[in-house]
């Protein structure tokens, strides 16, 4: 079982090849969730997550038992933290990745030396494949999660929350297969015996909470937090967190939109799904963590670019920022422009105008017309509407 010294001994071995990233108070998240909430921003390490510590440390204790070349399977975080650390070593690495992965994840992989195969339509077809080629290949496997080693390194993040703010009251941590939040657990206890400790998992993959608490949770298939995307509980894993969290969370799709937005427009720090869930849980349950001090992981940075971009569009759809009318109106020449110019007075931009003629219920000499509109916020969307029907139009926002 991994123990507070061998997370110690992780720290020491990790100094000068990772960063010790800041952890640092956010006071406009904390006057929203109405707690002080410390942000850890793991998501600024080379590979932009915490799944270099626990590679760096695993891989330095094969490189020193001789080994030449590693294996691992991951999608995302977990490959790109080996692969690093492997190249950094002078090791051989093969990652094993779904057909389905990115192509930006697949070649900054091979961007850090390591040689790719993709294999399988799930993660679990590209484990099972990768446990074949490290038997044929004579490779050791790297697991993500189920390994002492790799623990021992995650937990390493803990003892930096705790040396930059001591008297911190709450740990809450993403789970997948949980061995960020095992080792940060008991490294975490190891300081403090009363801190609270809280795991969070995406309603989606509720894998860890299904296991501890025997619930029946359904699983689903895919979830914007893709990196604790984890249809199975890690044995080590599990144990420790049964035993140490006290705690477990469960967060919706919603709730993690929500939080990547607010911690993108607020702290100006771009975090992949599962790197919010720990401020998706603070929105989703402010009563749970109301006046504490309160630790929150922001364990990656890695989302895909068209995904942010439909996050911020739906987040903009949620806030009234951006908004679509269903205007009617005689069809009769200058009506369009007279509709324009009233929205346009009314301060509000259009971004897109679609003439609805053939596809209405309205009599034939009328016509709709739908807008979509970028607004300050849901007042001022009102009060586009309100200058709408004064100008003598029918106006209502379409969801």
């Amino acid at each position: 079982m991994t123990t507070i010294e061998d997370i110690q001994a992780a720290a020491q071995r990790l100094q000068g090849k990772i960063l010790n990233t800041p952890c640092v108070e956010s006071r406009t998240l904390s006057d929203i969730v109405g707690a002080q909430v410390f942000l850890k921003f793991e998501n600024l390490q080379f590979t932009a997550s915490f799944k270099e510590r626990g590679a760096c440390n695993k891989l330095t204790d094969l490189a020193a038992s001789g080994v030449q070349g590693v294996i691992a399977m991951s999608a995302g975080n977990h490959a790109q933290g080996v692969a690093y650390h492997a190249q950094r070593l002078g090791l051989h690495a093969l990652i094993v990745m779904p057909r389905f992965t990115p192509g930006v994840k697949i070649e900054r992989t091979r961007s850090f030396g390591a040689e790719v195969v993709l294999h399988g339509d799930t993660l679990e077809e590209a484990r099972t494949h990768a446990f074949a080629l490290a038997a044929e290949r004579g490779l050791s496997f790297v697991h993500p999660y189920d390994d002492e080693a790799i623990i021992a390194g995650q937990g390493t993040v803990a003892l930096e929350m705790l040396d930059a703010v001591p008297d911190l009251d709450t740990l809450v941590v993403a789970i997948g297969g949980g061995g960020l939040l095992a080792g940060m657990a008991i490294a975490a206890r190891a300081r403090n015996p009363a801190i609270d400790i809280v795991g969070v998992q995406a309603q989606r993959f509720p894998s860890m909470i299904n296991a501890i608490e025997g619930t029946q949770h359904p699983l689903g298939t895919s979830t914007i937090a893709e990196g604790i995307a984890v249809a199975t509980a890690g044995t080590l894993t599990r144990a420790i967190i049964a035993r140490e969290v006290n705690d477990l969370l469960l967060v919706d799709e919603g709730d993690i939109e929500q939080a990547v937005l607010m911690l993108l427009e607020i702290e100006k720090t771009l975090v992949e799904g599962a790197g919010a869930a720990g401020m998706a849980a603070m929105i989703r349950h402010p009563e749970r963590f109301r006046g504490k001090r309160v630790g929150l992981v922001l364990s990656g940075g890695n989302i895909d670019p068209l995904l942010l971009a439909a996050i911020i569009e739906r987040g903009m759809v949620r806030a009234g920022r951006l908004a679509r009318l269903r205007v009617s109106a005689r069809d009769v020449p200058g009506v369009l422009a007279h509709i324009t110019a009233t929205v346009a007075a009314a301060g509000a931009n259009i971004d897109e105008v679609h003439h609805q003629r053939a596809f209405t219920m309205l009599a034939a000499q009328n016509v709709d017309i739908e807008l979509v509109l970028q607004t300050r916020s849901r007042t001022h969307l009102a009060q586009v509407l309100d200058a709408l029907h004064q100008a003598g139009f029918s106006a209502e926002e379409q969801h």
